[in-house]
């Protein structure tokens, strides 16, 4: 079989054209979400996108506070953008699980699900009777996974956590800056996605688990922690030598090159990490003798101070004469690495991402085209899909309190008189869009 043949062969083997034909990873796995912001919400996304059912349970009215968190202010049809983008493929439910009659459905739907997801403060739930050690009872083999900032015991348990103060506390804004300059912020919520990440790791750990043992647990995540996890070699360095790690802006202090250059249409990433791809970078700019110089063949060479800058004022020259299709170019033609810094458009329009849906387009049965982010991991067998965005406060609640827990409509009224249930209040962020017709959407 040619080489060249294999291209062909895994663009078919991972069409995304044929998704929605082949089985879920995770269907048969039940999700309840008790969850508010983003580390919460993005655990049970994850698993949402490889086809898990997501029961998303908040209270009546306001629902989710995320809900009001939108970038710069923009809505959309009466959504947040910030609020959707974490909230696909799930079922939302409005139950005041704080009241007795709340607290009981809760136990219910938790006696005949797989997974809990929850990411209040330490011990709320457990205080609310509906933590691990009340739902363990009435489910044994119940996973139930407890998102919070800084760990369900110990000095710092009882703090507020936001991404920007886990990316304060795990060393990320010490170590992401420019020298001689304040720490930085990352942009996005990486304390959030990163948490999630090792959450729904954790989450599928304990699933492969209880199917070898019967047995369910209790797992427990850490934003910061997750986030010091990820630090590569920055507690090794302090560890073995009692160095702290620089702030080094576009730079990276251990690779040379690697950094954001401007060309003549924009910014570009470059990287050589080895020596041949150095090699090749010195042809492009024009220099095949400087890979051969004593003072930056090799890496551990380019890596001193004045070496390393001798190498990125040479890129710094050459970048700023090319276009960002010639430096892209030049690195497949020479072997070493380069990308354009691209924005949301660039995503958008981009032929890659799109083919290989990275950039997902789908129809909302609710709110019609919509085009996201698509699920990360491409599975040839069981791939994950984007069946639909986020939807209204207690949209679902006619699906789940009829095919789960068998309430009659009598019922269901009485506890929407009660409050224990209910749906959206109408609030921007929280209701449908306004030209809805009351069944567009729905389903039973």
């Amino acid at each position: 079989m040619a080489h060249e043949d294999y291209f062909d062969w895994t663009e078919r083997l991972f069409d995304p054209a044929g998704a929605f034909s082949k089985p879920e990873a995770l269907k048969g796995v039940r999700v309840l979400e008790l969850c508010t912001r983003v580390f919460g919400p993005v655990t049970a996304d994850l698993l949402a996108d490889m086809g898990a059912e997501v029961i998303k349970i908040e209270l009546p009215g306001v629902g989710d506070l995320m809900r009001y968190v939108a970038p710069r202010g923009f809505f959309w049809q009466n959504i947040s953008p910030a609020f959707t983008h974490m909230n696909h493929n799930k079922y939302h439910v409005a139950i005041d699980i704080r009241k007795p009659e709340g607290a009981e459905l809760l136990k219910r739907l938790a006696a005949r699900s797989d997974v809990l997801v929850e990411n209040f403060r330490p011990g709320t739930m457990d205080r609310w009777g509906v933590g691990y050690r009340q739902l363990r009872e009435v489910n044994p083999r119940l996973i139930y996974q407890a998102n919070s900032g800084f760990g369900q015991w110990s000095v710092y348990r009882d703090r507020p956590s936001y991404d920007a103060t886990s990316q304060a506390m795990s060393g990320f804004s010490a170590t992401t800056g420019f020298p001689g300059r304040p720490p930085l912020k990352i942009g996005i919520w990486i304390g959030d996605y990163t948490g999630a990440l090792f959450a729904t790791l954790g989450i599928l750990a304990a699933l492969y688990h209880r199917n070898k043992t019967g047995e369910g647990q209790m797992i427990d995540v850490s934003q910061g922690e997750s986030l010091i996890r990820i630090q590569d070699w920055t507690w090794l360095l302090w560890s073995l030598f009692g160095k702290e790690r620089e702030r080094f802006g576009n730079e990276d202090v251990a690779v040379v090159p690697s950094g954001i250059f401007r060309c003549k249409d924009g910014f570009v990433g470059i990287a050589a990490l080895d020596d041949g791809a150095f090699a090749g970078l010195c042809e492009a700019m024009g220099d095949p003798d400087m890979a051969e110089d004593p003072r930056f063949a090799l890496l551990d060479a380019r890596l001193k101070d004045e070496n390393r800058e001798a190498v990125y004022g040479k890129m710094r020259a050459w970048a700023v004469t090319q276009t960002l299709r010639q430096v892209e170019e030049a690195g497949v033609l020479y072997g070493f690495s380069a990308q354009r810094v691209a924005n949301a458009r660039d995503h958008y329009e981009d032929e890659h991402l799109r083919a290989r849906r990275a950039v997902w387009e789908l129809e909302d049965p609710l709110y019609g085209p919509v085009v996201e982010y698509g699920p990360g991991p491409k599975l040839s067998e069981t791939p994950g899909r984007m069946r639909w965005i986020a939807k209204p406060v207690g949209f679902h609640n006619e699906y789940v309190f009829r095919n789960l827990l068998a309430l009659d409509p009598e019922t269901v009224e009485r506890l929407e008189n009660e409050g224990v249930v209910g749906r959206w209040a109408d609030r921007i962020g929280a209701k449908p869009p306004e030209d809805w017709d009351g069944e567009k959407g729905r389903f039973f």
